[in-house]
């Protein structure tokens, strides 16, 4: 994903400008005096750009490498799934 910088002032000048870079699916980091203090991020990114941005951002922790398969940690003994139960006892 590609990302670009710019000062408070910069932005408060010409947000219309970087809420589009955002809408065209790039990120944008805020600074003041040189340190960075916020992102504008696309809502539309998809999940592997909102992971490293949220890596980039100090949020998470992350390897980049895939989850291995996992057996299922509960059981449900008849037709009903284990979410099936969740939903019903939600409900």
């Amino acid at each position: 994903m590609k990302q670009t910088t710019v000062n408070v002032r910069e932005l408060k000048s010409r947000l219309s400008h970087y809420l589009r870079l955002a809408k065209a699916g790039e990120s944008v980091e805020i600074t003041m005096r040189g340190m960075p203090i916020g992102r504008i991020v696309p809502t539309s990114a998809p999940v592997q750009d909102r992971m490293e941005a949220m890596a980039l951002s100090g949020l998470l922790l992350w390897n980049k490498r895939k989850l291995k398969p996992m057996a299922p940690v509960a059981r449900v003994r008849g037709k009903q799934t284990v979410s099936g139960v969740l939903v019903d006892d939600r409900e």
